[in-house]
Protein backbone atom coordinates (compact mmCIF):
# COMPACT_ATOMS: atom_id res chain seq x y z
CA UNK A 1 0.00 0.00 0.00
CA UNK A 2 1.29 3.42 -0.57
CA UNK A 3 2.16 5.63 2.00
CA UNK A 4 1.74 8.75 0.51
CA UNK A 5 0.51 10.26 -3.25
CA UNK A 6 1.35 13.66 -4.16
CA UNK A 7 -1.71 15.21 -6.25
CA UNK A 8 -0.58 17.00 -8.93
CA UNK A 9 -3.59 19.10 -9.19
CA UNK A 10 -5.78 21.99 -7.66
CA UNK A 11 -9.19 23.00 -6.78
CA UNK A 12 -12.12 20.58 -6.88
CA UNK A 13 -10.25 17.83 -8.35
CA UNK A 14 -7.13 17.69 -5.66
CA UNK A 15 -10.03 17.70 -2.85
CA UNK A 16 -11.67 14.80 -4.30
CA UNK A 17 -8.10 12.79 -4.20
CA UNK A 18 -7.35 14.12 -0.92
CA UNK A 19 -10.39 12.78 0.43
CA UNK A 20 -10.01 9.28 -1.41
CA UNK A 21 -6.49 9.08 0.59
CA UNK A 22 -7.94 10.26 3.33
CA UNK A 23 -10.56 7.38 3.76
CA UNK A 24 -7.71 4.96 2.35
CA UNK A 25 -5.33 5.82 4.95
CA UNK A 26 -2.45 7.37 2.66
CA UNK A 27 -1.00 10.84 3.44
CA UNK A 28 -1.31 13.23 0.55
CA UNK A 29 0.86 16.35 -0.86
CA UNK A 30 -0.83 19.42 -2.16
CA UNK A 31 1.09 21.35 -4.67
CA UNK A 32 0.47 24.61 -5.47
CA UNK A 33 1.31 27.79 -7.02
CA UNK A 34 2.20 31.25 -5.03
CA UNK A 35 -1.92 32.26 -6.49
CA UNK A 36 -3.21 29.36 -4.60
CA UNK A 37 -1.19 29.53 -1.17
CA UNK A 38 -4.41 29.79 0.37
CA UNK A 39 -6.41 27.07 -1.64
CA UNK A 40 -8.58 24.55 -0.17
CA UNK A 41 -6.74 21.84 -1.39
CA UNK A 42 -3.57 23.04 0.22
CA UNK A 43 -5.15 23.84 3.57
CA UNK A 44 -6.29 19.68 3.37
CA UNK A 45 -3.49 17.93 2.35
CA UNK A 46 -1.51 16.74 4.60
CA UNK A 47 1.61 18.34 3.11
CA UNK A 48 1.82 20.65 0.62
CA UNK A 49 5.01 22.47 -1.55
CA UNK A 50 5.26 25.71 -3.45
CA UNK A 51 6.08 24.71 -6.98
CA UNK A 52 5.88 27.66 -9.23
CA UNK A 53 4.52 31.30 -9.65
CA UNK A 54 1.01 31.73 -10.82
CA UNK A 55 0.91 30.40 -14.55
CA UNK A 56 0.08 27.06 -14.99
CA UNK A 57 3.16 26.61 -17.19
CA UNK A 58 5.96 27.31 -14.32
CA UNK A 59 3.51 25.79 -11.45
CA UNK A 60 0.98 22.81 -12.68
CA UNK A 61 2.62 22.40 -15.78
CA UNK A 62 6.15 21.80 -14.21
CA UNK A 63 7.70 18.79 -14.65
CA UNK A 64 10.51 19.25 -12.76
CA UNK A 65 8.76 21.29 -9.88
CA UNK A 66 6.57 18.39 -9.18
CA UNK A 67 9.20 16.11 -9.61
CA UNK A 68 10.94 17.97 -6.96
CA UNK A 69 7.94 18.03 -4.43
CA UNK A 70 8.03 14.26 -4.82
CA UNK A 71 11.56 14.21 -4.07
CA UNK A 72 10.89 16.74 -0.68
CA UNK A 73 7.85 14.70 0.46
CA UNK A 74 8.90 11.14 -0.29
CA UNK A 75 5.50 10.33 -2.14
CA UNK A 76 5.37 7.07 -3.94
CA UNK A 77 3.03 8.24 -6.21
CA UNK A 78 1.16 10.70 -8.46
CA UNK A 79 -2.14 11.01 -8.67
CA UNK A 80 -3.11 13.71 -11.86
CA UNK A 81 -6.46 14.66 -11.45
CA UNK A 82 -8.06 15.79 -15.27
CA UNK A 83 -6.60 18.64 -16.79
CA UNK A 84 -2.72 19.66 -16.58
CA UNK A 85 -0.13 16.91 -16.65
CA UNK A 86 -3.05 14.05 -16.88
CA UNK A 87 -2.60 13.04 -20.38
CA UNK A 88 0.66 13.68 -20.84
CA UNK A 89 3.09 11.01 -21.61
CA UNK A 90 6.07 12.46 -21.52
CA UNK A 91 5.50 13.00 -17.34
CA UNK A 92 4.02 9.39 -17.34
CA UNK A 93 7.54 8.36 -18.64
CA UNK A 94 9.54 10.45 -16.43
CA UNK A 95 7.21 9.25 -13.27
CA UNK A 96 8.15 5.90 -14.25
CA UNK A 97 11.89 6.39 -14.73
CA UNK A 98 12.04 7.67 -11.81
CA UNK A 99 10.42 4.66 -9.53
CA UNK A 100 7.50 6.26 -8.32
CA UNK A 101 3.98 5.23 -10.02
CA UNK A 102 2.11 7.11 -12.19
CA UNK A 103 -2.19 6.68 -10.89
CA UNK A 104 -3.34 6.35 -14.64
CA UNK A 105 -2.86 4.58 -17.81
CA UNK A 106 1.08 3.87 -19.14
CA UNK A 107 2.33 6.15 -20.96
CA UNK A 108 1.98 4.20 -24.33
CA UNK A 109 -1.90 4.21 -23.55
CA UNK A 110 -1.92 7.99 -23.25
CA UNK A 111 0.34 8.55 -26.62
CA UNK A 112 -1.97 6.20 -28.85
CA UNK A 113 -4.73 7.75 -28.07
CA UNK A 114 -3.73 10.84 -27.50
CA UNK A 115 -3.38 11.27 -31.37
CA UNK A 116 -6.65 11.38 -33.13
CA UNK A 117 -5.75 9.57 -35.64
CA UNK A 118 -4.20 6.27 -34.07
CA UNK A 119 -6.85 6.10 -31.55
CA UNK A 120 -9.21 6.13 -34.01
CA UNK A 121 -7.25 3.22 -35.98
CA UNK A 122 -6.23 1.36 -32.83
CA UNK A 123 -10.08 1.65 -32.04
CA UNK A 124 -11.23 0.38 -35.48
CA UNK A 125 -9.31 -2.53 -35.67
CA UNK A 126 -10.36 -3.33 -31.86
CA UNK A 127 -13.87 -3.42 -32.74
CA UNK A 128 -14.98 -0.01 -32.14
CA UNK A 129 -17.36 1.66 -34.53
CA UNK A 130 -15.89 4.61 -35.70
CA UNK A 131 -17.31 8.08 -38.20
CA UNK A 132 -16.98 7.27 -41.60
CA UNK A 133 -13.63 9.42 -42.26
CA UNK A 134 -9.83 9.67 -43.54
CA UNK A 135 -7.94 6.54 -42.71
CA UNK A 136 -5.26 9.18 -41.47
CA UNK A 137 -3.72 12.41 -41.79
CA UNK A 138 -5.18 14.84 -44.60
CA UNK A 139 -2.31 17.11 -45.83
CA UNK A 140 -3.60 18.98 -48.60
CA UNK A 141 -6.59 20.58 -50.05
CA UNK A 142 -7.18 18.26 -52.72
CA UNK A 143 -6.82 14.96 -50.44
CA UNK A 144 -9.33 16.84 -48.27
CA UNK A 145 -12.03 17.34 -51.77
CA UNK A 146 -11.63 13.98 -52.74
CA UNK A 147 -12.79 12.66 -49.05
CA UNK A 148 -15.44 14.86 -48.37
CA UNK A 149 -16.86 14.10 -52.00
CA UNK A 150 -16.48 10.22 -51.01
CA UNK A 151 -18.43 10.33 -47.62
CA UNK A 152 -20.97 13.08 -48.62
CA UNK A 153 -20.89 16.46 -46.84
CA UNK A 154 -20.95 18.23 -44.50
CA UNK A 155 -17.98 17.29 -43.46
CA UNK A 156 -16.03 18.55 -39.98
CA UNK A 157 -12.19 18.63 -40.28
CA UNK A 158 -10.13 18.42 -36.76
CA UNK A 159 -6.95 18.84 -35.54
CA UNK A 160 -5.19 15.66 -34.53
CA UNK A 161 -3.79 16.51 -31.77
CA UNK A 162 -6.66 18.87 -30.83
CA UNK A 163 -8.81 19.00 -27.79
CA UNK A 164 -11.54 21.07 -25.99
CA UNK A 165 -13.02 22.44 -29.01
CA UNK A 166 -9.92 23.57 -30.31
CA UNK A 167 -8.94 22.73 -34.74
CA UNK A 168 -12.75 21.55 -35.38
CA UNK A 169 -14.21 23.01 -38.23
CA UNK A 170 -17.34 22.15 -40.13
CA UNK A 171 -17.67 22.84 -43.68
CA UNK A 172 -21.41 21.89 -44.95
CA UNK A 173 -20.32 21.90 -48.58
CA UNK A 174 -17.65 22.00 -51.17
CA UNK A 175 -17.75 25.46 -51.39
CA UNK A 176 -16.82 25.88 -47.32
CA UNK A 177 -14.34 23.19 -47.83
CA UNK A 178 -10.99 24.73 -47.75
CA UNK A 179 -11.55 27.89 -45.59
CA UNK A 180 -12.80 25.20 -42.62
CA UNK A 181 -9.54 23.33 -43.83
CA UNK A 182 -7.02 26.00 -43.73
CA UNK A 183 -8.42 27.08 -40.38
CA UNK A 184 -8.69 24.03 -38.24
CA UNK A 185 -4.84 23.39 -39.45
CA UNK A 186 -4.04 27.38 -38.54
CA UNK A 187 -5.67 26.84 -34.77
CA UNK A 188 -3.70 23.25 -34.48
CA UNK A 189 -0.48 24.74 -35.14
CA UNK A 190 -1.06 27.68 -32.71
CA UNK A 191 -2.66 25.96 -30.07
CA UNK A 192 -0.96 22.25 -29.96
CA UNK A 193 2.05 22.50 -32.36
CA UNK A 194 0.37 20.27 -34.51
CA UNK A 195 -0.75 21.46 -38.06
CA UNK A 196 -2.10 17.63 -39.23
CA UNK A 197 -5.70 17.60 -39.42
CA UNK A 198 -8.29 14.65 -40.25
CA UNK A 199 -11.91 14.34 -41.97
CA UNK A 200 -15.29 12.68 -40.56
CA UNK A 201 -18.51 12.70 -41.60
CA UNK A 202 -20.29 15.65 -39.82
CA UNK A 203 -23.25 13.99 -38.06
CA UNK A 204 -26.48 16.25 -38.12
CA UNK A 205 -28.53 15.78 -34.68
CA UNK A 206 -26.22 13.17 -32.27
CA UNK A 207 -25.64 13.33 -28.81
CA UNK A 208 -22.80 12.98 -26.90
CA UNK A 209 -22.62 9.39 -25.16
CA UNK A 210 -19.70 8.28 -23.25
CA UNK A 211 -18.80 5.04 -21.76
CA UNK A 212 -17.07 4.72 -18.41
CA UNK A 213 -14.59 1.76 -18.33
CA UNK A 214 -11.80 0.31 -15.89
CA UNK A 215 -9.07 -2.40 -16.79
CA UNK A 216 -6.80 -3.53 -14.12
CA UNK A 217 -3.89 -3.79 -16.11
CA UNK A 218 -3.77 -7.80 -16.67
CA UNK A 219 -6.70 -8.07 -18.85
CA UNK A 220 -9.56 -7.25 -16.92
CA UNK A 221 -11.81 -4.93 -17.95
CA UNK A 222 -15.38 -3.25 -16.52
CA UNK A 223 -17.78 -1.00 -18.33
CA UNK A 224 -19.75 1.36 -16.15
CA UNK A 225 -22.51 2.61 -18.35
CA UNK A 226 -22.95 5.72 -19.98
CA UNK A 227 -23.22 9.10 -19.65
CA UNK A 228 -24.54 11.95 -21.66
CA UNK A 229 -23.01 14.83 -22.28
CA UNK A 230 -24.47 16.08 -24.99
CA UNK A 231 -25.38 19.63 -23.44
CA UNK A 232 -22.27 22.04 -24.67
CA UNK A 233 -21.03 25.16 -25.40
CA UNK A 234 -18.49 25.08 -27.91
CA UNK A 235 -17.92 21.68 -27.15
CA UNK A 236 -17.19 22.58 -23.89
CA UNK A 237 -19.51 20.03 -21.46
CA UNK A 238 -22.10 21.93 -19.12
CA UNK A 239 -25.01 19.28 -17.80
CA UNK A 240 -24.08 15.58 -17.43
CA UNK A 241 -26.50 12.69 -16.45
CA UNK A 242 -26.03 8.96 -16.02
CA UNK A 243 -27.63 6.76 -17.71
CA UNK A 244 -28.48 8.16 -20.62
CA UNK A 245 -32.37 9.17 -21.24
CA UNK A 246 -31.89 7.78 -24.80
CA UNK A 247 -29.85 4.70 -24.36
CA UNK A 248 -32.08 1.47 -23.57
CA UNK A 249 -30.43 -1.06 -21.52
CA UNK A 250 -29.80 -3.39 -24.50
CA UNK A 251 -27.76 -0.79 -26.39
CA UNK A 252 -25.99 -0.02 -23.39
CA UNK A 253 -24.96 -3.36 -22.33
CA UNK A 254 -23.44 -3.61 -26.13
CA UNK A 255 -21.72 -0.97 -26.30
CA UNK A 256 -20.70 -1.36 -22.88
CA UNK A 257 -19.28 -4.97 -23.93
CA UNK A 258 -17.14 -3.38 -26.97
CA UNK A 259 -15.62 -0.98 -25.17
CA UNK A 260 -14.66 -3.21 -21.89
CA UNK A 261 -13.72 -5.89 -24.50
CA UNK A 262 -11.34 -3.20 -26.38
CA UNK A 263 -9.55 -1.82 -23.12
CA UNK A 264 -9.01 -5.68 -21.82
CA UNK A 265 -7.28 -7.01 -25.01
CA UNK A 266 -4.57 -3.94 -24.71
CA UNK A 267 -4.01 -4.57 -20.80
CA UNK A 268 -5.20 -1.15 -20.13
CA UNK A 269 -5.19 0.44 -16.29
CA UNK A 270 -7.38 2.71 -14.44
CA UNK A 271 -10.34 4.81 -15.17
CA UNK A 272 -10.45 5.66 -18.96
CA UNK A 273 -13.75 6.79 -21.01
CA UNK A 274 -14.64 6.19 -24.46
CA UNK A 275 -16.27 8.93 -25.99
CA UNK A 276 -18.71 8.30 -28.74
CA UNK A 277 -21.38 10.37 -30.68
CA UNK A 278 -24.95 8.52 -30.85
CA UNK A 279 -27.45 8.92 -33.50
CA UNK A 280 -30.38 6.90 -35.09
CA UNK A 281 -28.94 3.68 -32.66
CA UNK A 282 -25.61 4.22 -33.90
CA UNK A 283 -22.12 4.67 -31.39
CA UNK A 284 -19.51 6.49 -33.49
CA UNK A 285 -16.31 6.67 -31.78
CA UNK A 286 -14.49 10.19 -31.44
CA UNK A 287 -12.24 9.96 -28.57
CA UNK A 288 -10.92 8.26 -25.32
CA UNK A 289 -9.93 10.01 -22.13
CA UNK A 290 -7.26 8.49 -20.36
CA UNK A 291 -8.14 9.78 -17.26
CA UNK A 292 -10.75 10.70 -14.57
CA UNK A 293 -13.26 12.33 -15.93
CA UNK A 294 -14.56 15.91 -14.56
CA UNK A 295 -18.10 14.17 -14.82
CA UNK A 296 -17.52 11.22 -13.00
CA UNK A 297 -19.35 11.80 -9.90
CA UNK A 298 -22.84 11.17 -11.53
CA UNK A 299 -21.20 7.49 -12.79
CA UNK A 300 -20.08 6.93 -9.00
CA UNK A 301 -23.62 8.06 -7.63
CA UNK A 302 -25.34 5.54 -10.13
CA UNK A 303 -23.10 2.39 -9.20
CA UNK A 304 -21.95 3.46 -5.16
CA UNK A 305 -18.24 3.12 -6.33
CA UNK A 306 -15.41 5.31 -5.63
CA UNK A 307 -13.32 5.48 -8.56
CA UNK A 308 -10.37 7.56 -7.53
CA UNK A 309 -10.26 4.43 -4.58
CA UNK A 310 -10.27 2.12 -7.41
CA UNK A 311 -7.87 4.53 -9.14
CA UNK A 312 -5.53 4.25 -6.49
CA UNK A 313 -5.75 0.13 -5.70
CA UNK A 314 -4.95 -0.63 -9.02
CA UNK A 315 -1.86 1.25 -9.47
CA UNK A 316 -1.27 -0.79 -5.99
CA UNK A 317 -0.96 -3.98 -8.04
CA UNK A 318 -4.19 -4.43 -6.24
CA UNK A 319 -7.45 -6.16 -8.24
CA UNK A 320 -10.55 -4.23 -9.25
CA UNK A 321 -13.00 -4.68 -6.43
CA UNK A 322 -15.91 -5.34 -8.20
CA UNK A 323 -16.99 -7.15 -11.75
CA UNK A 324 -19.03 -6.78 -14.68
CA UNK A 325 -22.18 -8.79 -12.57
CA UNK A 326 -21.67 -6.56 -9.59
CA UNK A 327 -22.37 -3.79 -11.12
CA UNK A 328 -26.36 -2.43 -11.19
CA UNK A 329 -27.62 0.83 -12.00
CA UNK A 330 -29.36 2.34 -9.40
CA UNK A 331 -31.44 5.40 -10.12
CA UNK A 332 -30.72 8.52 -12.01
CA UNK A 333 -27.86 11.42 -11.35
CA UNK A 334 -26.90 14.20 -12.96
CA UNK A 335 -24.40 16.56 -12.92
CA UNK A 336 -24.27 20.71 -13.55
CA UNK A 337 -20.60 22.62 -13.87
CA UNK A 338 -21.04 26.03 -12.21
CA UNK A 339 -18.61 28.16 -13.54
CA UNK A 340 -17.31 31.80 -12.15
CA UNK A 341 -18.52 33.65 -15.53
CA UNK A 342 -20.64 36.23 -16.20
CA UNK A 343 -23.96 35.91 -18.60
CA UNK A 344 -24.45 36.47 -21.61
CA UNK A 345 -20.94 36.36 -22.72
CA UNK A 346 -19.55 33.47 -20.41
CA UNK A 347 -16.35 36.09 -19.68
CA UNK A 348 -14.36 34.72 -16.61
CA UNK A 349 -15.20 36.63 -13.40
CA UNK A 350 -12.41 36.08 -10.63
CA UNK A 351 -13.01 37.82 -7.63
CA UNK A 352 -13.33 37.70 -3.63
CA UNK A 353 -16.30 34.86 -2.50
CA UNK A 354 -18.03 36.79 0.11
CA UNK A 355 -20.54 34.23 1.41
CA UNK A 356 -20.69 30.62 0.39
CA UNK A 357 -23.27 27.88 1.03
CA UNK A 358 -23.23 24.50 -0.32
CA UNK A 359 -26.79 22.98 -1.08
CA UNK A 360 -27.18 19.33 1.25
CA UNK A 361 -29.91 17.09 2.33
CA UNK A 362 -30.94 13.70 0.26
CA UNK A 363 -29.07 12.87 -2.81
CA UNK A 364 -26.98 15.98 -3.25
CA UNK A 365 -23.18 16.16 -3.41
CA UNK A 366 -21.40 19.56 -4.44
CA UNK A 367 -17.63 19.31 -5.26
CA UNK A 368 -15.83 22.51 -4.46
CA UNK A 369 -12.94 24.20 -3.32
CA UNK A 370 -14.70 27.59 -2.67
CA UNK A 371 -14.90 28.81 0.90
CA UNK A 372 -15.97 32.16 2.28
CA UNK A 373 -13.26 35.27 2.10
CA UNK A 374 -11.67 32.78 -0.53
CA UNK A 375 -10.22 34.56 -4.35
CA UNK A 376 -10.83 32.87 -7.03
CA UNK A 377 -7.60 33.55 -9.33
CA UNK A 378 -7.59 34.85 -12.57
CA UNK A 379 -4.95 31.94 -13.90
CA UNK A 380 -6.60 28.80 -14.34
CA UNK A 381 -9.88 27.06 -15.53
CA UNK A 382 -13.24 29.08 -14.42
CA UNK A 383 -14.78 25.80 -12.89
CA UNK A 384 -15.57 26.46 -9.18
CA UNK A 385 -17.59 23.85 -8.24
CA UNK A 386 -19.81 20.89 -9.87
CA UNK A 387 -23.59 20.16 -8.11
CA UNK A 388 -24.47 16.36 -8.42
CA UNK A 389 -27.80 15.14 -7.34
CA UNK A 390 -29.22 11.78 -7.38
CA UNK A 391 -32.56 10.38 -7.28
CA UNK A 392 -34.95 6.98 -7.55
CA UNK A 393 -35.47 8.01 -11.47
CA UNK A 394 -34.80 10.92 -13.48
CA UNK A 395 -37.84 13.28 -12.63
CA UNK A 396 -36.85 12.79 -8.84
CA UNK A 397 -33.13 13.74 -9.81
CA UNK A 398 -34.59 17.11 -12.12
CA UNK A 399 -36.33 18.15 -9.34
CA UNK A 400 -34.02 17.33 -6.63
CA UNK A 401 -31.68 19.65 -8.71
CA UNK A 402 -33.91 22.23 -8.88
CA UNK A 403 -34.29 22.29 -5.64
CA UNK A 404 -30.52 22.41 -4.71
CA UNK A 405 -30.10 25.07 -7.07
CA UNK A 406 -31.99 27.37 -5.18
CA UNK A 407 -29.75 26.36 -1.77
CA UNK A 408 -26.74 27.06 -3.72
CA UNK A 409 -25.19 30.28 -2.21
CA UNK A 410 -22.06 31.95 -4.20
CA UNK A 411 -21.56 35.84 -3.19
CA UNK A 412 -19.15 37.73 -4.53
CA UNK A 413 -18.93 36.90 -8.39
CA UNK A 414 -21.23 35.90 -11.01
CA UNK A 415 -21.48 32.26 -11.52
CA UNK A 416 -23.66 29.84 -14.32
CA UNK A 417 -26.26 29.44 -11.55
CA UNK A 418 -28.74 31.32 -13.39
CA UNK A 419 -28.36 29.52 -16.78
CA UNK A 420 -29.41 25.61 -14.99
CA UNK A 421 -32.47 27.23 -13.43
CA UNK A 422 -33.65 28.38 -17.04
CA UNK A 423 -32.63 25.39 -18.47
CA UNK A 424 -34.70 23.14 -15.77
CA UNK A 425 -37.87 25.42 -17.20
CA UNK A 426 -37.19 24.00 -20.78
CA UNK A 427 -39.68 21.06 -21.84
CA UNK A 428 -36.42 19.46 -23.77
CA UNK A 429 -34.12 19.40 -20.70
CA UNK A 430 -37.54 18.23 -18.82
CA UNK A 431 -37.78 14.76 -21.61
CA UNK A 432 -34.39 14.82 -21.95
CA UNK A 433 -35.09 15.31 -25.85
CA UNK A 434 -31.53 17.81 -26.75
CA UNK A 435 -28.86 16.62 -28.60
CA UNK A 436 -25.42 18.05 -28.94
CA UNK A 437 -26.36 21.01 -31.11
CA UNK A 438 -29.19 21.98 -28.68
CA UNK A 439 -27.92 24.20 -26.26
CA UNK A 440 -25.76 26.35 -28.70
CA UNK A 441 -29.48 26.82 -30.75
CA UNK A 442 -31.38 27.88 -27.15
CA UNK A 443 -28.41 30.07 -26.13
CA UNK A 444 -28.85 31.99 -29.25
CA UNK A 445 -32.41 32.27 -28.64
CA UNK A 446 -32.54 33.08 -25.01
CA UNK A 447 -29.59 34.07 -23.86
CA UNK A 448 -28.23 36.63 -26.81
CA UNK A 449 -26.16 40.01 -25.62
CA UNK A 450 -28.65 42.65 -24.73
Amino acid sequence: MFDKILIANRGEIALRVIRACREMGIASVAVHSTADSDAMHVRMADESICIGPPAASASYLSIPGIMAACEISGAQAIHPGYGFLSENANFVQIVEDHGLTFIGPTAEHIRIMGDKITAKDTMRKLGVPCVPGSEGGVATLDEAQRIGDEIGYPVIIKATAGGGGKGMKVAQSAADLERAFQTARAEGKSNFGNDEVYIEKYLATPRHIEIQVFGDGRGGAVHLGERDCSLQRRHQKVFEEAPGPSISAEERARIGKVCADAIAKINYIGAGTIEFLYEHGEFYFIEMNTRLQVEHPVTEAIFGVDLVREQIRVAEGLPMSFGQDDLTINGHAIEVRINAERLPNFSPCPGRITQYHAPGGLGVRMDSALYDGYSIPPYYDSLIGKLIVHGRDRPEALARLHRALGELIVDGVDTTVPLFHALLQEPDIQSGNYNIHWLEHWLETNLADG
